[in-house]
């Protein structure tokens, strides 16, 4: 099976290897791309905190370029929003990591839990995007958990040629496409949107559509077939397949 996968690098190269060992041909489009801000995240560990939060694997990644500088805080408890950027605060060499459901509001809750589980109160260092939702750290202040906000990476489109989209449904038409996040499916439409040969919904007839949450999903235009991870982690995605 064709499969376009429109995330972010490096996250996309990871989840097209998945998706090779499957049995899956992989087709790369990013349509968005990270700038990170290494020294405001390392400038971050410096403020006082008993723990680290990351709403996403990029905030890791912009703390990867001072690997050195890291190796006193290694042993600072990260909460973390999924699995998957668990497993990317592991592989920088933290070695407290504490996974959430997958959300921002969900890990907030995973916080609040664990603050009331070890009785000792939990400050927070949110390594966090620009622009960012407020949903994480309004559930923490509601529950007076002190959380500090630095910004740490920004998101921003990936130019694409003319037609190159158009260009590339002729040559390698895909039998699915990947969503992660709803900006990048807006993204995705968008650049769509600009080419006359993709305006038309007929155009994706046939092909599916897979979310990683309804949030995502409400991105994707109607007249397209969608379907919906019954959790915001890769796996459920992949069980759509």
């Amino acid at each position: 099976m064709r499969i376009l996968v429109t995330r972010p690098q490096p996250a996309a190269v990871t989840t097209a290897a998945r998706l090779e060992a499957l049995g899956h041909h992989p087709i790369l489009l990013p349509v968005m791309q990270a700038a990170h801000r290494p020294q405001a995240a390392l400038a971050a560990l410096s403020l006082p905190h008993t723990a680290l939060a990351v709403t996403s694997a990029q905030a890791v990644h912009a703390l990867a370029p001072n690997r050195a500088e890291l190796l006193p805080h290694l042993d600072t408890p990260i909460f973390c929003v999924g699995q998957a950027t668990a497993q990317a605060a592991a592989d920088l060499g933290f070695r407290t990591v504490i996974a959430g459901p997958g959300t921002g509001k969900g890990l907030a809750r995973l916080v609040i839990e664990t603050q009331a589980a070890t009785k000792s109160p939990v400050s927070l260092v949110y390594l966090a995007r620009l622009p960012r939702s407020p949903d994480f750290e309004d559930i923490l202040q509601q529950a007076g958990i002190a959380c500090r906000a630095v910004e740490v990476y920004g998101m921003s489109p990936i130019p694409r040629a003319p037609g190159e989209v158009a260009n590339l449904f002729e040559t390698r038409r895909p039998d699915t496409i990947l969503f992660y996040s709803q900006e990048t499916a807006s993204r995705f439409f968008t650049l769509c949107g600009q080419e006359n040969d993709l305006e038309n919904p007929s155009m994706f007839r046939g092909i599916r559509m897979l979310c990683l949450s309804d949030h995502v999903a409400a991105a994707i235009p109607p007249g397209h077939p969608v379907a919906v991870a019954a959790e915001p982690s890769e796996d459920s995605l992949f069980s759509l397949l």
